[in-house]
């Protein structure tokens, strides 16, 4: 860790390069908008607590007795203040705070719609598409199938009507394309985060994933467009 830039934690797919977890992906948007000097550590999840605790990074949850703690990525190490930073929503108040004459993440004012609207997000759109602790599984394997497929399509596509609604209200208030105007936010990563997840599930060739990129008139595809110069993997 002597490199003076920042250390960011991933979790790898069977590929080399590829970022998939929705919850890695907010602090790779985040990053990457903010122009910082970073590179990437990947990390395979048994070896997260372990890395976790030698660089001090505190846990984000505690696991299903209660009391033990749980240790997730994201997680960066930044050596100009020798600090470890878990959890995306810390780490881009974080990087807010340490990089003020950088574009801001979260607005002034907007903490509490930022961080609720994230766990909005995750409420209506990644609770359809599967559970991210399934471990063991395939990636390919975490969409569900037959009739259960169907009922969980419908609830993505009503969910994602539901956020076009939002965001439309939204342009009509700034005249932006975004949760909070011109620019993006923490909160418009949290959701791309989330697609980019999708797309590794249904395949990036998927008539699944075409079909959402088609959806409200073809929102998700502009939406995806405008903040694929933040998507780089470096």
């Amino acid at each position: 860790m002597t490199e003076n830039v920042i250390v960011f934690y991933d979790i790898p797919l069977a590929e080399p390069n590829i970022c998939w977890s929705p919850n890695t992906w907010k602090t790779r948007y985040s990053l990457n908008f903010k122009g910082l000097a970073y590179r990437t550590e990947w990390i395979e999840y048994p070896d997260i607590e372990a890395l976790c605790i030698k660089i001090g990074a505190a846990p984000t949850d505690v696991k299903a007795d209660g009391t033990t703690p749980e240790y997730t990525l994201p997680v960066i190490f930044d050596p100009s203040t020798n600090k470890a930073i878990s959890d995306s929503f810390n780490i881009a108040q974080y990087l807010d705070t340490t990089y003020p004459d950088t574009p801001r993440l979260i607005p002034p004012g907007t903490r509490a719609l930022q961080s609720g609207f994230a766990q909005y997000v995750n409420l209506r759109v990644k609770s359809i598409l599967g559970q991210e602790a399934l471990y063991n599984v395939k990636i390919e394997e975490w969409a569900p199938q037959g009739e259960h497929r169907a009922r969980e399509w419908k609830g993505l596509r009503r969910a994602l009507i539901s956020l076009d609604g939002h965001y439309r209200e939204a342009k009509e208030e700034t005249g932006g394309d975004f949760l909070c105007g011109v620019d993006p936010s923490f909160v418009d990563f949290a959701l791309a985060g989330i697609l980019q997840w999708s797309k590794h599930i249904l395949g990036a060739e998927s008539e699944e994933w075409n079909d959402i990129l088609s959806w409200q008139e073809g929102k998700w595809a502009n939406f995806m467009s405008r903040l694929e110069r933040y998507a780089v993997v470096a």
